[in-house]
């Protein structure tokens, strides 16, 4: 039988019948009353005040009192409500959200509200912040996780900063200077050095060593760190011997106690062949794939010599491997969901891809402006020297000095082979607004959250880049 009118009304229009009286509840916050169901209430979690308070189980029927601002309580009910948090809300301080957050036991909620990965719009990025580090040391290393937590190294301190980057805290390491940082959760960091043995998993909000892990050489010296990397099962760190004669990648467990899982690319350096053992010092998990990119270089006689590497870690063995001469890499990173490789020459400052499906080839790189500005060699400089090469999400994110470009890729007609697409174009894009562009060389890059964090040479800070302000 079709709805009578009435009913076609409310569904069209939103309506809904009226709740039972058993499954609504009456709130009465800080002297004004509330009404919503138990269900919406539960979207706050098993844990937290408002979904205990609306079991009638555990607290006996009747309205419930609470003694908290009404207001920012309307922004939270709205939010369980939608999923979203209301225009209004930016008429408070984030502070003052977070606590009452807090109060209410939905932080997370908040969290992924403000800082939801999925608001990141690369085209709109604007410099929104700047957080200042305590000491003299410029930023060595950044890391962060997905919610916009920011671990930054310098010198022989950590500084963190949470979700809302409004709460800070910096503890002291054991390391002259830390090189290398992996933010394993908001208050756990993974760090080293390429000076002082051993990779150490820091407490930061209570500042202790919660593990220290080594590698075991041939050599049977020192082990430091050159670079860290993660999957969701696995921490990867890059070793190398304190004679710098050997080095190796180790494998150690996420989900357990740290232990050592397996060992690939152990490589050592035999007599003048320098390429032969090149420590990592970049590793980046390609989960498309279930693949562990590693790559390296090296500055010796005959200019810039280095190496890619794809590791399947389950066999141990390499799954691709290209050594770079010619046109050696300044940087690069892997972009899992364009499935492609990409790479700073540090000769010609162009950028290069290499298409994942179709490694197969001599010379897998493609150069994405090869009618461009044509930097190569001026005056026996090295264009791309220092530039610095990230992928989140559909772009890359290009540093060219104190500027950032922007490449993405531009689906054009629909012929294709079964190795994919026939031909994959790019375009360059320069971000920021005027005022956002220049300033010193960029050091470092990395993606939290809606936030992009951006370090440069010689500056005690770190910059923010938001795409969605949302007025805080």
């Amino acid at each position: 039988m079709p709805p009578l009118a009435g009913e076609h009304l409310h569904l069209s229009f939103g309506f809904v019948p009226k709740k039972s009286e058993s499954s609504i509840v009456t709130l009465d916050i800080g002297g004004q009353l509330f009404q919503t169901t138990r269900q919406t209430l539960g979207q706050a979690g098993s844990k937290s005040l408002l979904s205990m308070i609306s079991d009638p189980s555990a607290v006996p029927s009747g309205v419930k009192f609470i003694d908290r601002d009404p207001e920012i309580f309307s922004v939270f009910l709205s939010l369980l409500r939608t999923g979203n948090l209301p225009s209004k809300a930016k008429d408070f301080d984030l502070q003052d959200l977070v606590f009452e957050a807090q109060f209410y036991g939905i932080e997370n909620l908040l969290i992924s509200s403000l800082s939801n990965p999925s608001q990141f719009e690369a085209f709109n990025l604007e410099k929104s912040l700047i957080l200042p580090l305590g000491g003299r040391d410029p930023p060595s290393a950044i890391s962060t996780t997905t919610y916009g937590s920011v671990h930054v190294a310098h010198g022989s301190k950590i500084t963190s900063f949470d979700w809302s980057l409004r709460r800070k805290s910096t503890i002291l390491t054991r390391f002259n200077a830390v090189d290398s940082i992996l933010a394993l959760s908001p208050s756990v960091a993974a760090a080293g050095a390429t000076d002082i043995s051993g990779l150490q998993i820091l407490d930061l909000d209570k500042g202790f060593v919660r593990e220290t892990l080594n590698w075991e050489n041939p050599t049977k010296s020192s082990s430091t760190v050159q670079a860290i990397g993660s999957s969701p099962e696995f921490l990867f760190t890059s070793f190398e011997s304190g004679r710098r004669n050997s080095n190796s990648i180790m494998v150690f467990d996420l989900q357990g106690s740290f232990r050592p899982v397996s060992e690939v690319g152990h490589s050592e350096i035999y007599g003048a062949e320098l390429d032969s053992g090149i420590p990592a010092t970049k590793l980046k998990w390609v989960s498309g794939y279930n693949l562990l990119m590693a790559s390296g270089s090296h500055s010796g006689p005959s200019g810039v010599i280095g190496n890619i590497r794809l590791w399947d870690i389950r066999s141990g063995n390499v799954a691709w491997e290209v050594k770079e001469k010619e046109d050696c890499f300044s940087d690069v990173t892997v972009a899992d969901n364009l499935s492609a490789i990409f790479k700073v020459g540090v000769n010609s400052g162009d950028v290069f891809f290499a298409d994942m499906r179709k490694l197969n080839v001599d010379n897998p790189w493609v150069c994405l402006d090869p009618h461009g500005e044509g930097r190569m060699g001026t005056k026996g400089r090295k264009e791309g020297a220092g530039c610095k090469i990230e992928s989140h999400g559909n772009q890359v994110f290009c540093s060219r000095g104190g500027d950032m470009e922007l490449w993405s890729e531009v689906l054009i007609g629909t012929r294709s082979s079964e190795d994919g697409p026939d031909e994959r174009v790019f375009r360059r894009n320069w971000m920021g607004r005027t005022k956002d562009m220049g300033g010193c060389r960029i050091t470092n890059l990395a993606f939290g959250g809606n936030k992009m964090i951006v370090t440069r040479k010689d500056q005690q800070s770190v910059e923010v880049w938001q795409s969605n302000l949302r007025g805080f």
